[in-house]
């Protein structure tokens, strides 16, 4: 449970620098600008210090995700990673100077309350395989995240935000999995391992874009939904991922709190709006009066 919440700092961190370094980036006016897959604005993001500092720490956060899927329940390390968000409100709280009001601030104690009643009901990771076909369908899924991406970019604003959130929430999904289901990292024969290298890096693209254009907390709410829910279910039902003998209760009670309260704190996946240049501000403010 350390290292989740070790990762869930990572990628909340992470995340501030990324949004900033992607706002930043000139949006595409070429071909593929439309689309929610747009590898062009992530080859102008990268150039950007801030994002490979952020591509450090998820380098970092997912190396601590691995850890912790090997030891506790996906449903566990997926509260965990949503709780990423309560992370990410803090640091921009400090770094970029956005201000928490009361509410979020009470958002991030119910995130963390949510955690610690799945730190004290959750069981060990489950020992099961799951079906064969599992591989096969996990593979499929990451495939239609990447189809989903380029059909979900041309969709009206708050549809296509929609669709790339709970794209990349699907496609770090079926990440979460893949790690249980990948014994040798050097089977080439394991397709859940060509599955969350295709899930991964569809979902990193679907995120990059939705950073970048159109309603970012919507895009969020649905990343965080799509990588819980799905994922944690699938432990469940397959991997035989279980709770403390009698602590079932705390374990749902603890899950749902924690993913509320992240969701409640969406908006921080988005970053700020860049100051105005003192000129053009001077120039605004001579306006307006």
């Amino acid at each position: 449970m350390i290292c989740a919440l070790a990762s869930a700092v990572c990628f909340g961190t992470a995340t501030v620098l990324q949004a900033a370094a992607t706002r930043a980036a000139e949006p595409s006016t070429g071909t593929g600008a439309g689309s929610g897959v747009d590898a062009a604005l992530l080859l102008r993001a990268v150039r950007q210090w801030r994002y490979v500092a952020g591509l450090a720490l998820d380098g970092l956060g997912f190396v601590f995700q691995i850890l912790a899927l090997r030891s506790v329940p996906i449903y566990a390390v997926g509260a965990a990673l949503a709780a990423s968000l309560a992370v990410t409100a803090v640091v921009a709280a400090r770094v970029l100077k956005v201000r928490l009001s009361g509410t979020e601030w009470a958002a991030v104690g119910v995130v963390c309350a949510g955690l610690a009643m799945l730190g004290l009901s959750s069981g060990a990771e489950g020992k099961e395989a799951g079906p064969a076909s599992l591989h096969w369908w996990l593979l499929g899924v990451a495939a239609a995240v990447l189809a989903a991406g380029a059909v979900g970019g041309r969709l009206p604003d708050r549809a296509r935000a929609l669709v790339l959130g709970l794209g990349a929430g699907c496609g770090f999904g079926v990440v979460e999995v893949a790690v249980r289901l990948i014994d040798d990292p050097f089977d080439l024969t394991n397709p859940a391992l060509y599955a969350l290298l295709l899930g991964g890096g569809a979902a990193f693209l679907l995120l990059t874009s939705a950073l970048s254009r159109g309603s970012v907390t919507t895009a969020t709410a649905g990343m965080v939904i799509g990588e819980t829910i799905g994922p944690a279910l699938v432990g469940v039902a397959w991997l035989g991922d279980r709770t403390r003998d009698g602590l079932g209760w705390l374990t749902v009670t603890g899950f749902a709190v924690a993913v509320a309260g992240a969701l409640a704190l969406a908006r921080f996946g988005e970053a700020p709006e860049p100051e105005a240049e003192p000129a053009l501000q001077d120039a605004q403010d001579a306006r307006d009066r």
